[in-house]
Order: C-alpha cells, then structure tokens, then sequence
C-alpha cells in the first residue's frame, strides 16, 4: 500500500490578534506531524504578502509549508517574481489554483488577466522553474461551480495534470461515492496523479452552509437536517460533526484515498480530535 499524507490548511491573519491565535494553533497542530501545512491567499493574491510571511513563520518553526499561487488578474512578471522569492527561501511546494477575481474586475471579466485556466499557471511555474516545485492543483469531485458539465470538468483536469502537476486536492465534500467515482473518471480519462481528499470539519451549521453555498459543495439531505435540528446546541452540532467528518474519512482511507487535506479555519481541535479518531501518524 502507497504512503498516505496528510495536511493542514491555514489562511493567512490579517491582525495581531489573529496573528497569535494562528501560532497558537499551528503549534497544536504541529504535534500531530502533518506532511505539511498550507497557506491561502486572497482574490487575486490580494494576501500574497501575508501568505508568504506565515509560510515563513511555520517553516522557521521547523514545519513544512505550501502557499497557496493565484493566477487569476495576475501577470506573468508578477508571478515570476512571486516563484523568485519563494525558490529564495528554499519553498519546494506549491498550491497552485486560478482563483478568484480581484475586486473591480466584475464577476466574469477576465480579459485583461494574463491568465485564464490554472493549467497555464501550471505550465508558466513549470516552465520558469522546471522541477523545483511540487505543485498541488484543485480538484472538485461535486464540478467545479462554473464548470459547463461533469465531462467538461475532468477535461479540465486532465489538462491540469497534462500541463505538470504533481497531485491534487479536493474541494471538500460530504459524499465519498462522489470522490472515488471522480478519481475513477479522472483516471480515464488519463490523469493519473495522486488526488488527495479535501476535508472540511463540522463546527458550525450557518458558517457551513455559508461556504458550501459559495464553492458548490454538497451538504446532503440528511447532514442538514440533522444539524437543523440541533438549532443553537452548539455541542451537539460539533459532536455530530465530529462522527460524521470521521466516519467520511475512515471510509475514503479504507477506499484507496492517497491522503487527507484538512480545511482548519485555522481552528485546533476539531482537526486535532478527528486527526487522532483516526489514528494519523506523517512518520
């Protein structure tokens, strides 16, 4: 059987305040011994600086860590420079995505972006840097939300694979029939790269279905119904969340997944308590 990694994602503080609470979380979460830990960026990179200063922090604090790459209203010359810093600070991995559109683009004007697709943010980092990077691309085994049908979807992540990339992480989900049926078409269709399970735990009803409204994900049925009915029993929501991201993820391990990637919202202890259910280790 292939190692499994697992890995924990971050977005980058914007105060003080912030700033502490994170350290105090990447230390919690460090003992767990993760591959690595990821940072995020804003639409458009608009957080570029503070991705690198956290990668910077964990890595100082002897941890592995990947910042996130936008493409998306970026130029190439931009891009350089952002590839040039990070190979001078010894980064080897990368998250690279499209992104979002900075603010002031409109919602679907990209005509004066450089960049379209992730793909040629691939190709460009491959081209510029060679193998320097491991690089990590988006993967959605729901669709992608603007993605013309499911068949176009894998095409676009064949091209993603095609172009250079080294694995692949999901959009968290809630149905594993929807994960291994996605790897299975994907690897038909010719991308054979690992494609790691994105996982998001379950704290928070409204803040959950917030973010799945806004990326496409799928909350089934009964996951919404049952949280519903918790009302504001905060505990009973986080203990129901706890069995149920747990039991999604025990089976995608047992399935063949080549590893989790946690979304934290920079939050210890419901990665932290899922993580040891389960029995990681990153030796």
């Amino acid at each position: 059987m292939k190692e499994q990694n697992f890995s924990i994602e971050f977005f980058p503080p914007k105060t003080p305040v912030g700033v502490e609470k994170l350290r105090v979380t990447c230390a919690k979460l460090s003992e767990l011994n993760p591959k690595y830990f990821s940072v995020t960026f804003g639409a458009g990179g608009s957080t570029q600086q503070g991705t690198l200063e956290t990668v910077l922090e964990i890595r100082a604090a002897g941890q592995d860590a990947a910042p996130h790459l936008s493409c998306l209203g970026s130029s190439r010359e931009s891009l350089r420079a952002i590839l040039a810093e990070y190979k001078s600070h010894g980064i080897k991995r990368i998250v690279a995505l499209r992104g979002d559109l900075p603010s002031g683009y409109g919602s679907m004007d990209m005509s004066s972006s450089e960049f379209h697709y992730a793909n040629e943010l691939v190709e460009f980092i491959r081209t510029e840097t060679g193998d320097w990077f491991h690089i990590e691309v988006g993967a959605y085994p729901e669709m992608h939300p603007q993605a013309k049908s499911p068949q176009d979807d894998i095409a676009n992540f064949v091209r993603k694979a095609n172009a250079g990339a080294d694995s692949a992480i999901t959009q968290y989900f809630y149905n594993a029939d929807a994960y291994f049926r996605f790897v299975e078409d994907a690897r038909k269709a010719g991308a054979n790269i690992p494609v790691i399970a994105g996982i998001m735990p379950i704290t928070n009803n409204s803040q959950l279905m917030r973010f799945s409204d806004a990326c496409g994900a799928e909350i089934p049925r009964w996951i919404r119904l049952k949280l519903a009915s918790y009302g504001d029993d905060a505990e009973s929501i986080r203990a129901f969340g706890l069995d149920v991201v747990t039991d999604l993820c025990e089976r995608l391990l047992a399935g063949g997944a080549p590893g989790l990637h946690f979304y934290s919202l920079n939050q210890a202890v419901a990665t932290q308590t899922i993580w040891t259910r389960l029995n990681l280790s990153q030796k």
